[in-house]
């Protein structure tokens, strides 16, 4: 990156937040807050559409980074760069780079090879043993340490995958690394998981009717797109794709508010 950063640039421009509305299961989540329900979302998307739907910082653990902020790569500096500052250089076609130093300013995403962010770790440890749900929706739980995280609550904690197919069950070879605690929807000892096959709005919005709350989910999706098509000039703009590894909400059930 540092010594050819014009690839990186060029890909960020077609990912670039902005270009896709949040989705049900965005809006989803934006409830759960609502309601006094979510601990926190842990997710894998860099896409800032967790925060587009109503989620702040507080609310968000950015695993593997986001856009939403970028710095300078400078050795002695690290200046703070907002979005809009680089959604114009990189919609101008320049390499951004700093105002102070003239380094290259990097989205702070996590790049292969570096380390997650410092929060990521911090926060599980606080979170993990409040937990009273655990739902995992649109993820391969491929990618370590995120996946290992549903192995991090108490053993009784139920835990709900909304997802196209069945995934993160017992590996008898990641137990011997200490990813123990896998998903287990089926063997004779199942007792707390659950897979919801299929996409992610359709199983928020399953799940959201059997609350009670379809109506309310519906109309806040409905108020929230409308909104953003009057502010952006994009009347009909494209909905969201369903992201593979779209999020992991950590939910406190009993409706109190934990910080």
């Amino acid at each position: 990156f540092q010594q050819n950063p014009e690839p990186f640039f060029a890909l960020a421009r077609e990912l670039y937040p902005g270009q896709f509305k949040p989705t049900v299961c965005h809006y989803f989540m934006r409830l759960l807050k609502e309601k006094g329900m979510l601990l926190r979302c842990y997710s894998q998307n860099i896409d800032t559409l967790e925060r587009v739907a109503g989620l702040t910082s507080d609310d968000l653990i950015e695993a593997h980074g986001t856009f939403h902020t970028s710095h300078c790569i400078g050795t002695f500096c690290g200046a703070e760069y907002p979005l809009s500052w680089m959604k114009e250089k990189i919609f101008s076609d320049l390499i951004p780079k700093c105002e102070k130093c003239d380094s290259l300013v990097k989205p702070d995403i996590v790049f292969f090879g570096e380390s997650l962010p410092s929060r990521f770790f911090s926060a599980v440890k606080s979170d993990f043993s409040k937990v009273d749900l655990l739902i995992i929706m649109g993820t391969s739980l491929q990618v370590q340490p995120f996946a290992s995280l549903v192995s991090k609550v108490s053993s009784k904690t139920p835990r709900l995958l909304i997802n196209k197919e069945k995934t993160g069950q017992s590996d008898p070879f990641l137990g011997v690394l200490g990813f123990g605690g896998g998903m287990d929807f089926d063997s004779e000892k199942a007792y707390r998981d659950i897979a919801w096959l299929g996409n992610c709005d359709d199983g928020c919005l399953a799940l959201a009717e059997l609350l009670g709350w379809k109506a309310e989910l519906e109309e806040l999706v409905k108020k929230e797109h409308a909104a953003i098509d009057s502010t952006s000039g994009k009347e009909g703009s494209k909905p969201d794709k369903v992201s593979k590894e779209k999020s992991s909400s950590v939910t406190n059930a009993d409706g109190k508010e934990d910080k």
